[in-house]
């Protein structure tokens, strides 16, 4: 499947945002999870925006859930937002 998948980034103070667009498969999630390894550093928190995300495949929402893991120690808090919040963010998450 061609993504047309969009990761747009901004860092205020101490807060990275990450506001998803597009449509969320499998590559997009590997794509999110190198961009929060990468962006993370030194924040205190990160904001993922998923408000723009047209279609979530079930399949990516599940590699994002099941490789956050390996963020661990890397990255901070994540907040979900927007109005796909209920079929991207894994059970227990910050959401907004």
């Amino acid at each position: 499947m061609k993504s047309n998948f969009k990761i747009l980034f901004h860092r205020n103070s101490e807060n990275v945002h990450l506001k998803l667009a597009g449509d969320f498969d499998r590559s997009s999630a590997y794509e999110l999870l190198d961009a929060l390894k990468k962006y993370c550093r030194g924040a205190s928190r990160a904001f993922i925006h998923t408000s723009y995300l047209n279609q979530i495949h079930p399949f990516g929402r599940d590699v994002l859930q099941s490789h956050l893991d390996i963020l661990n120690g890397q990255c901070i808090p994540l907040v979900f937002t927007g109005d796909n919040v209920d079929q991207l963010a894994p059970e227990g998450s910050r959401i907004l």
